[in-house]
């Protein structure tokens, strides 16, 4: 089991039947995820003026006390310049700095993902967008080769004139029709 391994296609869910599901669930990965969202969380504890509030505290209660409090009840002596508090401090520093680590590289995964699929989004919208614009041409063209209103009155009048003409035969026939009978 490799603690330090990194998956690197974040952006793909397991399938749960799948052989890499079956084997993120045997070789920890499942855990080491845990683990990660356990520590980023601690690390972004750690960044709020909350934090930095309650340490502050922490130090000046244990600073009081080791100072102004009963001497018997003293555990850490001020000749000795604080020795656990100062020990105390660093173990903390010690375990901040990997923490705040880890969460940097995750976000680091998360931003790499995200900037991915940006591109393949803007990628898609540009062929979009070209696409567009092709039919808008497209149908500017068709749209000339449409007759327009002029050209339609201009037809339309033919026609009444040719059935205007065609009417005034079909009555001179009749009346001619008519007056043989």
């Amino acid at each position: 089991m490799n603690l330090f391994k990194r998956d690197t296609n974040l952006d793909a869910p397991l399938a749960s039947g799948t052989r890499a599901a079956r084997q993120t669930r045997n070789d920890g990965n499942g855990r080491n995820e845990r683990f990660g969202r356990w520590t980023e969380g601690i690390a972004r504890g750690m960044g709020t003026p909350w934090f930095l509030m309650i340490l502050s505290l922490f130090c000046a209660l244990w600073l009081a006390w080791n100072s102004f409090g009963p001497e018997e009840w003293r555990f850490d002596s001020a000749a000795l310049g604080f020795t656990a508090l100062t020990l105390i401090l660093s173990l903390q520093a010690s375990y901040a700095a990997p923490m705040i680590l880890l969460a940097q590289n995750r976000q680091d995964d998360r931003d790499r993902v995200q900037i991915e699929q940006d591109r393949q989004r803007a990628e898609r919208n540009l062929a979009d967008t070209e696409y567009l614009a092709r039919e808008v041409v497209a149908l500017r063209l068709a749209m000339k080769e449409l007759p327009d209103r002029e050209f339609v009155r201009a037809e339309l009048r033919a026609l009444l004139a040719d059935l205007e003409i065609e009417r005034g035969d079909n009555s001179s026939q009749d009346s001619k029709g008519h007056t043989d009978e």
